[in-house]
């Protein structure tokens, strides 16, 4: 059973990984966003999010910076509730920014 849980553990950190990897984007606006929602979760993404992070990352990085900032709306529900929580993440940021 510990093995099979460290298996486990090993993979989803691999994903996690490759996910990381991923979100590096050209966009510098999308880099920073990324950069900031790694900071705020870590590790700590369920199969569903990471699923669709997944699926989002596979847009090309105008059409996701047109989703990410609120501009284009997604139909699929778990998408839009990762966008709104990239949103929540930039804003934040940004706000703490703008004081300093």
């Amino acid at each position: 059973m510990e093995y099979l849980e460290t298996e486990i553990d090993e993979r989803s950190r691999a994903r996690i990984g490759k996910l990381r990897w991923h979100c590096r984007r050209a966009l510098l606006e999308l880099d920073i966003v990324f950069q900031r929602f790694w900071s705020e979760v870590g590790d700590d993404l369920d199969d569903v999010t990471m699923n669709t992070l997944e699926a989002l990352l596979e847009e090309e990085d105008h059409d996701l910076w047109e989703l990410v900032s609120g501009r284009r709306h997604s139909e699929d529900p778990a998408r839009q509730r990762l966008l709104e929580r990239l949103r929540a993440t930039r804003k934040i940021n940004t706000f703490e920014l703008e004081r300093h």
